[in-house]
């Protein structure tokens, strides 16, 4: 599997332009998965449900399916935040997996920076920045997009993780 990542602070637009980048991925012909770094209280479930009422109850984990998906919820209790390494050990085979957030492992990334945001750029500091999205010239030799440049951005990271396919058709 390749990794290509975004990273950025809040606000500065890193979801927007993965779900622009994700659908051009795919319609490249590529399987692609995503993993999404949340804040440390985060939950997908709601009070109530039986999923909920199970983990409330004590559950290691559960396993939610049905006819179109399926989840699983692992409690980490006391335990250590799985790297990203780990998470990406338990999806399935892809092509490539795009990562939003995880700005402070070491793996490829393009920065999102919003000049409004009054926020340091990250690739100054980090030597895992590749590229950047913005809407502001930026003192830096790295590669440069609009934040709206979204083909510019897909043929950047497939060209990046060696995925190019040459051309790539505009969605």
């Amino acid at each position: 599997m390749k990794v290509f990542g975004f990273a950025g602070y809040s606000g500065s637009g890193k979801t927007t332009l993965l779900e622009q980048v994700l659908p051009r991925c795919v319609g490249q012909g590529l399987r692609v998965s995503v993993i999404k770094h949340a804040h440390h209280d985060f939950d997908i479930d709601r009070p109530g449900k039986d999923s909920w009422r199970h983990r409330e109850a004590g559950a290691a984990e559960v396993l939610v399916t049905g006819g179109r998906r399926w989840a699983l919820l692992h409690e980490l209790k006391d335990g250590h935040e799985p790297a990203l390494a780990e998470h990406l050990g338990r999806l399935s085979p892809c092509d490539l997996v795009l990562v939003e957030g995880f700005k402070r492992e070491p793996f490829p990334k393009m920065e999102v920076h919003r000049r409004a945001s009054g926020t340091p750029c990250l690739w100054e500091t980090d030597d895992n920045i590749v590229a950047v999205a913005t809407d502001e010239p930026l003192p830096t030799d790295l590669p440069q997009f609009g934040l709206e440049d979204y083909q510019g951005v897909v043929q950047f990271i497939l060209g990046y993780v060696g995925l190019s396919s040459g051309s790539e058709p505009p969605l």
